[in-house]
């Protein structure tokens, strides 16, 4: 079913229709997608997984630290994958910084998603094995306000001994995201424990954290499960 706008624009039609009739979000949201032939907001971000990283797109702001969690083959690479490109294609300036894949790695993913690379130079693919908060900081020093850096993935960040521990490359990021205006997506990986048959999506408590971190540090965090994505309702 073919949505008559994009997501983004349709969940600030929900806003203002939550302003205009002081409802619920969550009800304009469900009225929105019932106007578009769903039964709810969440049925509608479900069946369009390739427009959701517009709606994700849409709930950042700059200067944000955010999470990005699931567990393998849930869809959070591609997910990220595709926020990078979305956040290209409207004119941003966006990262995709990654210890696990190679240039040649991420452009077979593009291939395999059916996304051709955008037609533009503001989309830049990182595969250094020093990628850590230093090396984010470095690249991203003439990034302006608004761009998009998405990290790949929160646990790989300390793996070298020389690098500091991810708690306190986490913050010198804050300070740097806050000061630059620019938005950190980390995606993170979720406990082996996590069941989804005992809950439909992780939370918090199930990040995998070899060593302490202070989930305060994020000002958002996005869960995605069986390719869907888990936003805060008043995002």
């Amino acid at each position: 079913m073919t949505l008559s706008a994009s997501i983004h624009h349709l969940k600030r039609k929900a806003r203002a229709l939550h302003r205009k009739e002081q409802i619920p979000l969550h009800q304009a949201l469900d009225r929105i997608a019932a106007a578009e032939g769903y039964r709810n907001w969440s049925l509608l971000v479900a069946r369009n997984p390739a427009d959701m990283a517009g709606a994700l797109l849409g709930s950042l702001s700059p200067g944000e630290m955010v999470l990005l969690a699931g567990r393998p083959g849930q869809g959070k690479t591609v997910a990220g994958i595709l926020l990078a490109i979305e956040a290209s294609r409207s004119g941003r300036r966006s990262f995709f910084f990654s210890l696990e894949y190679t240039l040649a790695d991420f452009e077979s993913r593009l291939k395999l998603l059916g996304i051709a690379p955008p037609a533009n130079a503001l989309l830049h693919f990182d595969g250094s094995d020093l990628i850590a908060a230093d090396h984010i900081e470095g690249a991203l020093g003439f990034a302006p306000s608004g761009s998009v850096a998405i990290v790949d993935y929160l646990q790989l960040l300390d793996q070298r001994r020389e690098k500091p521990v991810l708690d306190q490359q986490l913050r010198s990021l804050r300070t740097f995201a806050r000061a630059k205006g620019v938005v950190l997506v980390f995606l993170s990986q979720i406990d082996r424990r996590y069941d989804p048959a005992t809950k439909p999506f992780p939370d918090l408590g199930d990040l995998r954290l070899p060593n302490p971190v202070e989930t305060g540090l994020f000002d958002k965090a996005f869960f995605v499960q069986g390719g869907e994505i888990r936003m805060p309702a008043a995002a």
